[in-house]
């Protein structure tokens, strides 16, 4: 029998397998941040050891840095204590740090990717559940707890139960309007936030092979919400392409030896999935979340569900009432607030380039703010160079500093209780952007759309008319 690219990859790593329990795997990199790393390093202080491979970790700050004078001390007391805890510990363990001023700081998952960290055939962790962004290279990447966080700083090793396989196949054309967003939008609309739960996916197929890489970070950054433990495409052509050249990419002999070695990361054709599900991506429409969970999903001209029959769904009566939305109303047209264009999952230079397409020569309603946070220090210096600053600027949009900025409520930039805000980030939780905040997840192009009209739209009439 064969094997999936899952399982090349997991057992390559494998350093042990314990009887009747989990298996001790070796990780080839560490992604940290100010968040889940003070504990973990205050652990390894108790226990007086160091970090084991400290060339081995990453450390960035991101999810409490603020988006706007970034030279200038951290305002919120809370934020600049953990960062300036972070910069303390990463000096006192010799560990890297890309923190604020650095010219390679961002979203830890926007970084890595873009450096060249990330490589193909990889085991990547981060104590950060979207860590699974990274395996959009054909890595095992996954986000780990705070004690899972001290224990791989201390032995480059974690204890993992090996997970399940499953295969997501799109196949087919992607009809206009439509990005890598709202198909994965639409898969957990389809498979639930918990039809993942003890799998590790494959996304396959003809649709999904025609995606950029940026594209096909989106799909594996939202793999978990699912309930996954993580999300992995095989490297092809388009990898290598986009790899090529990047700061800590191989170089010379080494690049070709290290491609030879990454075209061996597929899966055979007899190898078995424990579970397949199968879409058609000419069935996918750009798509706008109405509740409180990432399943709470439509295509933008269908309406909110309506209650089963006669029995009232519990979840669902919740999320409406949180939402102050109705069972059985549409979407287009809602009025809304706040547009957010950022984060983990869209924040790229390729998401940047999209928005401005669309908004150049226009201006968004005057009611909307509507903010756009680069993913890195990188993507903020490209999209000034090529001019995009000053497109999305004209068209009334604020472009800021990097950092997860109003992905989560965790930094200055939160949504006002009772405000609805189109967002490209990857939850809508009750609180996440804010208390109170009302959030509905979108692709890029349907959240710029939400920001011109200032109210919920079907982004490919702005395309048409454009």
């Amino acid at each position: 029998m064969g094997k999936t690219l899952f399982d090349k990859v997991w057992d390559r790593h494998v350093v042990e397998v314990i009887p009747d329990g989990p298996q001790v795997v070796y990780i080839d990199t560490h992604f940290i941040h100010e968040v889940t790393s003070p504990q973990a390093f205050a652990g390894l202080r108790k226990r007086g050891i160091g970090v084991f491979r400290p060339k081995q970790t990453v450390a960035t700050a991101d999810h409490n840095v603020p988006t706007i004078d970034q030279h200038l001390p951290i305002r919120d007391a809370l934020s600049r204590h953990q960062v300036d805890t972070l910069i303390k510990n990463c000096e006192a363990f010799g560990v890297e740090l890309y923190g604020l001023g650095h010219p390679y700081q961002g979203i830890v998952h926007v970084i890595g990717p873009e450096l060249g960290i990330t490589q193909p055939g990889m085991t990547i962790v981060c104590g950060d559940s979207h860590t699974s962004t990274h395996g959009a290279f054909g890595n095992i990447a996954f986000g780990i707890g705070t004690s899972e966080v001290e224990q791989v700083l201390a032995t480059q090793c974690i204890l993992q139960t090996k997970p399940k396989k499953m295969k997501i196949e799109v196949n087919g054309s992607l009809r206009s309007g439509v990005l890598s967003k709202d198909i994965i939008l639409h898969i957990i609309s389809k498979i639930s936030t918990s039809g993942c739960t003890g799998h590790f996916v494959e996304f396959a197929g003809s649709a999904i092979r025609s995606l950029s890489m940026e594209a096909r970070m989106t799909i594996c950054n939202m793999s978990i919400e699912m309930g996954a433990r993580g999300g992995m495409i095989a490297p092809d052509e388009t990898t290598f392409e986009y790899m090529k050249g990047r700061t800590f990419a191989p170089k010379g002999a080494e690049w070709d030896r290290k491609v030879a070695e990454w075209r061996e990361l597929f899966t055979d054709d007899d190898a078995v999935f424990d579970k397949v599900h199968t879409f058609n991506a000419g069935e996918i429409e750009p798509m706008i979340t109405y509740g409180t969970n990432p399943a709470m999903g439509i295509g933008i001209t269908q309406r909110i569900p309506e209650m089963e029959g006669n029995k009232e769904d519990t979840t669902l009566k919740k999320a409406l009432k949180y939402m102050d939305l109705s069972a059985g109303a549409p979407l287009l047209g809602q009025r809304i607030d706040y547009v957010f264009i950022g984060s983990c999952t869209n924040s790229r230079i390729e998401d940047l380039r999209l928005v401005a397409d669309l908004v150049k020569g226009r201006k968004k309603a005057d009611h909307v703010t509507a903010l756009i946070i680069p993913g890195s220090r990188q993507v903020e210096e490209q999209a000034k160079s090529e001019g995009l600053d000053k497109v999305l600027e004209s068209a009334g949009f604020e472009l800021r500093q990097p950092g997860c900025s109003a992905c989560l409520g965790m930094n200055e930039d939160k949504v006002p209780d009772g405000k609805y805000c189109v967002s490209t980030s990857n939850r809508n939780f009750e609180g996440r952007q804010g208390p109170g905040a009302r959030t509905m997840l979108a692709s890029p192009l349907t959240a710029a759309a939400a920001a011109l009209n200032g109210y919920i739209s079907d982004v490919r009439e702005l395309m048409t008319n454009g």
